[in-house]
């Protein structure tokens, strides 16, 4: 239910609720139907916001895959988070305002970039691991030990080395793949953290802007633009990730 209580104390439930009220005074309800008109509406406009939220909430979204305690990966994670907490805890002091209510309006899009940071930082534990059982040093000089045994190899032996040494090759191919794989998901957790912290600061700006009457236009440009940056980031994120995927393989 605290999803429910939060929206209860939203200022457009209220504003609702006390439209609702004067308009049963106006037409000379008796007391308490004007109470009864103002507490349903705001109580019923709750009640739809807060079904709705949960609505969106229970759509089935991909498992994140866990992630490995004191990693690089977890770190950026983490920034992520409270980058996205903080967000939260300013978009929630302006929901109502005028203008401002689009950076409360934005919070879904910042959720769906957290979420996504949190199946990448996953993945990058899960190519982490993969690349844990390889050594590249040992194949090196595994490789180096049977070309050179192949230069002095007698033909029916030949063949077999050949083989061999395709096989090493093999493994080095899926090295270097998840190799670049993780740091490809690395540097884009990396970005995708740092971009956050930078809307939570551009947010505080715009708050700033828009306080006074000179600012206001440039609060609106400018939130024009950080909504924009944020769906940028959102979008390229989802595509990191496909492509993180059909690295991996199904």
């Amino acid at each position: 239910m605290s999803r429910f209580t939060d929206e209860l104390r939203d200022p457009w439930a209220l504003l609702l609720g006390a439209t609702a009220a004067g308009a049963a005074w106006a037409v000379d309800l008796p007391a308490a139907g004007v109470a009864v008109a103002g507490v349903g509406v705001w109580l019923i406009k709750a009640f739809a916001s807060a079904w709705q939220s949960a609505g969106g909430e229970s759509r089935t979204e991909p498992e994140a895959p866990p992630v490995a305690r004191g990693s690089v990966e977890e770190a950026w994670l983490r920034r992520a988070e409270q980058a996205a907490a903080s967000f939260a805890d300013l978009a929630a002091s302006m929901r109502g305002q005028l203008l401002l209510d689009r950076i409360a309006a934005m919070r879904p899009q910042v959720d769906d970039t957290v979420a996504t940071l949190r199946r990448l930082a996953g993945h990058a534990t899960v190519t982490g691991s993969a690349l844990a059982r390889f050594d590249p040093r040992f194949l090196e000089q595994e490789r180096a030990r049977l070309t050179q045994a192949r230069r002095t190899a007698r033909q029916e032996v030949a063949g077999e080395l050949d083989r061999s040494i395709a096989a090493l090759d093999a493994q080095r191919e899926v090295y270097d793949r998840l190799s670049g794989a993780r740091e490809r998901v690395l540097a884009r957790l990396q970005s995708g953290a740092l971009s956050l912290e930078g809307l939570v600061a551009r947010a505080v700006e715009i708050s700033a802007m828009t306080a006074t009457a000179d600012g206001a236009g440039g609060g609106a440009r400018a939130l024009d633009d950080l909504t924009s940056e944020l769906e940028l980031t959102r979008q390229s994120l989802h595509e990191v990730e496909e492509a993180t995927r059909n690295d991996l393989g199904p």
